[in-house]
């Protein structure tokens, strides 16, 4: 748990997160830090919280936590592995029966600089679990999203964006592997697929917005992950030290995802992430992402690979459509 150093201004907190009553929020990975603090947000607030997590006793545990300190909320749990296309599937089947509309997504599970493995389906674990694994599970909630006028999709990137290039002759690192490399494309690939779906959604005057986001340098099990797969005991101790006396908390690192989920002056295709120095710490603002983000033809490359790899097409329909199916929706709700 990183110590909790306030920054240097005051700004948005989860105290002006309006009511979410009947909101319904996904949130994957949200059994510990990032996706937790926001997930436990939300659901003070009223909102309908699903977390999506891999590990079901986690994500269990999770929900009892957040139900201790708000008793009357709404917290519900749903198995999600990324790392697997059929779970992604089985998950997206589950969520799109029992909750006909859902007001936000919230893709925020990731892994980070962890040796060289593979997905079920043999894509890279980092660019397969970041990326391929939250396109396929956007696809397949997305008509329960276009039911909800003004639902939004948070894509939860990191600084770390900035350094990452796609290797379309070699996404999956068969050839040569880095895992920081890894790490920063399939991040990069994060603001890509947010900013490419805004375009898409924007050009069918779809209601639905998409966001990305990145939470600074916070206290999470994140940087732990790698050096503990990978026995390196020192440099565990190093990421332990940094996280205790440098780091800002978990909870301040969700603020960016909570203000990309909820205030009422984020814009589709907004980035958001801390106001300090070097965007390490601090309270939400709106920021500029790297150069390479804006890449418009890069993006929709990694559309059309995305598909293909994930086998997820998005239909995403008319105008007119999109609202005869808000009607339809809410009049099965009202049935």
């Amino acid at each position: 748990m990183g110590m909790l150093i306030a920054p240097m201004s005051t700004g948005w907190t989860t105290d002006r997160i309006t009511n979410q009553n009947g909101n319904v929020f996904v949130i994957t990975g949200a059994n510990s830090g990032l996706g937790f603090e926001a997930a436990r947000a939300l659901a003070g607030k009223g909102a309908h919280v699903v977390l999506a997590c891999r590990d079901s006793d986690k994500s269990n545990a999770a929900v009892q936590t957040i139900l201790r300190q708000h008793p009357r909320a709404n917290v519900d749990a749903v198995r999600l592995d990324l790392g697997s296309l059929a779970s992604v599937r089985a998950c997206a089947s589950s969520l799109t029966k029992t909750y006909p509309v859902i007001h936000g997504l919230v893709n925020n599970a990731g892994i980070m600089a962890v040796p060289y493995g593979v997905t079920v389906e043999g894509f890279e674990m980092q660019f397969g679990t970041n990326h391929l694994g939250h396109f396929a599970l956007t696809g397949l909630l997305l008509p329960n999203l276009l039911a909800a006028p003004g639902s939004r999709v948070v894509h939860v990137s990191s600084l770390l964006h900035r350094r990452g290039r796609l290797q379309f002759d070699d996404l999956q690192g068969r050839v040569s592997y880095s895992k920081s490399a890894a790490y920063a494309q399939s991040k990069l690939a994060n603001v890509l697929f947010a900013y490419e779906l805004q375009r898409r959604l924007a050009a069918r005057s779809a209601l639905t917005t998409s966001i990305a986001c990145h939470p600074g340098y916070s206290a999470t099990n994140l940087q732990l992950v790698g050096p503990r797969m990978e026995r390196a005991m020192v440099r565990e101790w190093a990421s332990e030290l940094t996280n205790h006396w440098i780091a800002q908390s978990a909870a301040m690192g969700a603020l960016p995802i909570l203000y990309a989920a909820t205030a009422d002056n984020v814009q589709g295709g907004d980035f958001i992430g801390p106001d300090g120095a070097f965007e390490l710490r601090g309270y939400p603002k709106k920021l500029r992402s790297s150069k390479a983000s804006y890449n418009e033809s890069v993006a929709k490359k990694l559309w059309e690979v995305s598909e293909e790899l994930t086998g997820t097409s998005y239909l995403l329909l008319s105008a007119n459509r999109i609202h005869r199916c808000v009607r339809r929706r809410r009049g099965m709700l009202l049935w």
